[in-house]
């Protein structure tokens, strides 16, 4: 049994293409499962630490603004299509799977082309791109929102989920625990932000807006994920110096963090959304608005229509960002109508789901 599985480019793609790998393994430990993605992005570190071979393109990206990129676009596209073409006729896989990002497109299009089965998995409420194209041709398309007929065939659609981490899913994490991990006090409304492990700037200078309102509420305590690539210019910062605020460069314990929250703050890509579902909290969503085809929106508004998460602009987060979590924190009703209907849309077993898919097709195909 034989598997090829290719995108990435971003975390929201990557780990579930993880999870997807893990659970085929766990079916069938006999497979040879490989990656192919694109050199340089993410997937090139994360896949070889999951274990996985990968396969790296020379491809990005298409370019909708003129610049010196938009004219290597073409010459980056023959060569991946070629390079793609000899690892499907050397690998003969019996089964190609697309997570979306820049690598799946030349992959799968080889893989079509060479008659082997293909199945794609769409993380957001909005299509991507590459998974547009692609869709005349696959035989299974997994997805993780109702309604997304408008941009597939709706007989080949199967409603899955996105695959969340392990930890987070089968989390065993207390609120003492985390407590004790964060050096907070466990008892204490906590308000939790992320924008991501590089961190958002729009957020990030919401936050900082704050002082003097969060000086005001010394009963509620805030985790807030700087990022990386804020760190140095925020940690010294007069909200970061609050008796009543963590501040941090990076999570890497995100169960605790969750467990923690009573209100979570964050962006809205698909991965996160995912996680959100399963650990179900009242959540204030604040959509990027620098991603491809403003998608995150779409996921926040999907959202947002099952009265299951708030939508905050980005526009806006300066002005309301804190002001919002606390009227949240003071309104039980409104927290257990966010919490009973962000938790209906989970799905566990989402990378199961498609670890079965891709199992029938193999079988279809012998």
């Amino acid at each position: 049994m034989r598997i090829i599985i290719s995108g990435g480019g971003t975390g929201g793609h990557v780990f579930p293409a993880i999870a997807i790998a893990d659970a085929i393994k766990k079916k069938h430990p006999e497979a040879e499962i490989r990656f192919v993605g694109a050199k340089g992005k993410l997937e090139m570190e994360k896949v070889p630490k999951a274990g996985y071979p990968i396969d790296g393109l020379w491809i990005s990206g298409f370019q909708r603004k003129l610049t010196w990129q938009l004219f290597s676009f073409p010459i980056k596209l023959i060569s991946s299509l070629w390079k793609a073409r000899q690892i499907i006729r050397k690998f003969r896989p019996d089964v190609a799977v697309g997570v979306g990002g820049y690598a799946s497109g030349p992959t799968l299009q080889m893989a079509e082309r060479a008659g082997v089965p293909c199945l794609l998995q769409e993380q957001n409420s909005y299509a991507g791109v590459t998974n547009r194209i692609l869709a005349g041709k696959a035989s299974r398309i997994c997805v993780a929102y109702e309604g997304m007929e408008k941009y597939f065939p709706a007989t080949r659609l199967v409603l899955t989920g996105n695959p969340v981490r392990d930890a987070i899913r089968n989390s065993v994490a207390t609120r003492e625990a985390a407590g004790t991990y964060f050096e907070v006090n466990p008892n204490r409304k906590t308000v939790l932000v992320f924008g991501g492990s590089l961190g958002a700037k729009s957020i990030n200078e919401a936050i900082a807006a704050q002082t003097e309102l969060w000086q005001q509420h010394p009963e509620v305590q805030l985790i807030w994920q700087v990022g990386s690539l804020y760190w140095d210019q925020y940690q010294q910062a007069p909200m970061a110096q609050l008796e009543n605020v963590k501040a941090l460069p990076f999570i890497d314990r995100m169960d605790l963090a969750y467990e923690l929250a009573d209100v979570v703050v964050g962006r809205a890509g698909a991965l996160t959304i995912s996680e959100l579902c399963l650990v179900g909290k009242p959540t204030i969503l604040i959509p990027s608005p620098n991603v491809a085809e403003d998608h995150q929106t779409k996921n926040a508004r999907a959202l947002e229509e099952k009265d299951a998460a708030i939508l905050l602009p980005d526009s806006e987060a300066k002005a309301r960002i804190l002001t919002l979590a606390l009227d949240i924190l003071g309104d039980a009703n409104r927290q257990s109508r966010l919490v009973k209907n962000i938790q209906a849309l989970g799905i566990p077993d989402a990378d199961e789901r498609i670890a079965a898919e891709v199992l029938r097709l193999i079988s279809g195909k012998k």
